[in-house]
């Protein structure tokens, strides 16, 4: 972890001296136009899980630090309101320098008070105040800020993916006063030290910012503002890119949508893709028989042509890669021929099938069917669900697909009122602590929509998170893996996202990376117009 730790760190100190020392003048000007697929529940990125949020809200707003913009694998520290950092031989004490000359957008100076205050409601929310990223922060035993331009966190014990997580774009550093006298006031307000001030939301329409002439980091943003407009419509969005009507969309669109726009608009359009740290799961819930029994799980799973599905669904839709537990080909990914050991990932898909059969007929339930509950959002959760339905037929499973709107998905799963549901997890960043937290025992994790407890699994989690190397960290990660989808067979994986952003050549100084969270500060995009 102390290896691990020192690398973070150097990054860090390097990524501190890439400043940029002449800015040309082409690049200033314009205003970047973006669909966005949702809404924001609320103005609060401390409670809020949704891109819905992040795409039209976090330019107004800076975090203590962040992803480099310039990473494409979406993991590299970046300093951002914190200018420097520091950590303890015993890796339990961070210390960060806060940077001087930063104003909020009414004019009043940021001091460590305000970051104090910003993650005193992340890590310790007052009764009625939502943090969706508390559990994050376990480890964390206070926040302190003992001057103006310090603050000191100090942790229970080492943690490997503590940096990480201060990398979240949704740790919005909010003002102390305000959130003293209502904590709730950012969820109806907005108000940062970001690069763009807010001018308006209208709902159901856009979000509108405009440069901050006061931004800390001199010569930024290049934008004079952005507009981010509200477009449910897959079709819809594609169109306002193919009309010249909006630049980019920061979510993703399907292999299909890519190649028409190049076929439409030629070099006017350039494409970015990277993996995805994203994957559609099913949830099978224990609660339920006969899905209490791990060899009607396990025969599930065994059902799966993965293979198949990689090479047929990536053509149609935004999935590719075939996963276990991690994002395939970043540093803790199981290898692809160790993955093919795992119960469902086996090449021979009729010796998998054969297993499969014998299995369910060994726990009474040859003639099994049940009602698959889905999400109502076309892609990719459509074309999958027919998949799925399509793969269990061929071991004698009959299920029925129930499509429920998104707005009252989750309300049947944290009730448990379902057998077999389509769940996802999407992650800021790759990394184990973060992407491997969603299958903790229930009573760690009520986002565990397979509502099990497994102890042993919860073991090799904490393991992996507190080991002094990435050999050791790699070691327990395959056996949580294993324990996960073949011993146990406790979830499911389809098939990572891929991620397509076909996007205006205008459009400069934007880095696609594996998350569709990360990025959206534009403070570095500029329109070559």
């Amino acid at each position: 972890m102390m290896k691990r730790l020192a690398s973070l760190l150097t990054v860090a100190a390097s990524a501190m001296l890439v400043m940029p020392a002449h800015v040309h003048a082409q690049k200033y000007g314009g205003e970047l136009i973006f669909p966005v697929p949702s809404e924001p529940p609320s103005y609060d990125g401390h409670r809020e899980e949704t891109f819905g949020l992040i795409h039209p809200l976090a330019p107004f707003y800076n975090t203590l630090l962040r992803v480099d913009p310039n990473d494409r694998g979406g993991t590299k520290p970046y300093p951002s309101i914190a200018e420097s950092w520091t950590a303890s031989a015993d890796g339990k004490t961070y210390t960060f320098k806060i940077r001087s000359g930063v104003k909020f957008h009414d004019g009043s100076t940021l001091t460590s008070k305000d970051v104090k205050a910003s993650y005193d409601k992340i890590i310790f929310p007052p009764e009625g105040v939502g943090s969706s990223r508390k559990g994050q922060y376990a480890d964390v035993a206070s926040v302190e800020a003992p001057d103006a331009s310090t603050v000191v966190f100090r942790l229970k014990r080492p943690s490997g993916s503590f940096i990480a997580s201060l990398l979240s774009p949704y740790n919005f550093i909010y003002k102390a006063d305000i959130l003293a006298k209502d904590m709730h006031w950012y969820e109806k307000n907005i108000m940062g030290t970001g690069p763009f001030t807010f001018v308006e939301h209208v709902k159901g329409s856009h979000v509108v910012g405009k440069k901050n002439a006061n931004y800390w980091d001199k010569g930024k943003p290049y934008l004079d503002g952005f507009r981010a407009i509200f477009i449910r419509s897959s079709s819809a969005q594609v169109a306002a890119v193919r009309g010249e009507r909006a630049h980019i969309q920061f979510r993703g669109f399907t292999p299909a949508d890519r190649d028409s726009l190049k076929a439409a608009l030629g070099d006017k359009i350039t494409v970015q893709e990277s993996p995805w740290d994203c994957i559609l799961m099913v949830a099978l819930n224990h609660e339920k028989k006969p899905f209490d029994d791990k060899r009607v799980r396990r025969a599930l799973s065994l059902a799966l042509d993965r293979y198949q599905a990689s090479e047929a669904l990536s053509k149609i839709a935004i999935v590719k890669s075939v996963a276990g537990v991690q994002v395939p080909g970043t540093p803790y990914a199981t290898p692809p021929e160790e993955l093919e050991k795992i119960a469902g990932y086996w090449k021979d898909i009729d010796k998998s099938r054969a297993e499969a059969r014998r299995l369910l007929k060994e726990a009474g339930a040859e003639n099994l069917s049940f009602t698959f509950k889905n999400r109502g959002t076309p892609m990719p959760y459509e074309p999958l669900a027919v998949w799925l339905i399509d793969q269990w037929r061929q071991i004698g499973v009959t299920v029925k697909q129930e499509v429920i709107e998104p707005a009252a998905y989750y309300t049947p799963l944290r009730s448990g009122d379902f057998q077999v549901a389509m769940d996802f997890q999407c992650g800021y960043i790759v990394e184990p602590d973060l992407d491997m937290y969603k299958f903790l025992s229930v009573d760690r994790n009520h986002a565990n929509y397979g509502r099990y407890t497994d102890r042993v699994l919860d073991e090799m989690y904490d393991k992996q998170s507190s080991a002094t190397s990435d050999e050791e960290r790699k070691k327990y990660i395959r056996a949580f893996e294993k324990r996960l989808l073949d011993e146990e067979a406790h979830y499911l994986m389809t098939l990572q996202w891929h991620r397509i952003i076909p996007h205006s050549s205008k459009v400069k100084g934007w880095t696609v990376t594996p998350s569709h969270y990360l990025n959206n500060t534009l403070d570095v995009v500029w329109l070559d117009q």
